[in-house]
């Protein structure tokens, strides 16, 4: 059996990841794959990625995280060929009934967001 390589730890060990702050995310396709889009090559160029469906259907996902949790804003984010970065913004709501809607954990949120997209 080939041995897999191992994964650096890229989180802090007890932190606690729905706390308020800023996050930045990455995701990437696996193995790399150049699925969601090509780079458009051209001197003026406007869109740097020209989107494939898979990318297109990346995109209206990200949109949709800010609608999905009340606590989560995504305030940028970038769709490459091969991959997604993102800041996600957590804030921790007080609602019109004066409780306090805690946000989901960033895991949960990137979770949700990879079944989503992966379902279309």
């Amino acid at each position: 059996m080939k041995d897999l390589p191992s994964r650096k730890q890229n989180r802090l060990k007890d932190y606690d990841y729905s706390q308020e702050g800023a996050y930045f995310i990455t995701i990437c396709v696996k193995d790399r794959h150049e699925m969601l889009g090509t780079i458009n090559v051209g001197a003026n160029c406007v869109r740097p990625v020209l989107l494939s469906e898979y990318g297109e259907t990346v995109e209206s996902e990200i949109a949709i995280l800010s609608e999905t949790y009340a606590t989560i804003n995504v305030v940028c984010h970038v769709v490459m060929p091969n991959h997604i970065h993102m800041i996600i913004i957590i804030n921790n709501a007080e609602t019109t009934s004066g409780r306090t809607q805690f946000a989901p954990t960033i895991s949960r949120v990137i979770k949700q967001f990879k079944g989503s997209v992966t379902k279309k």
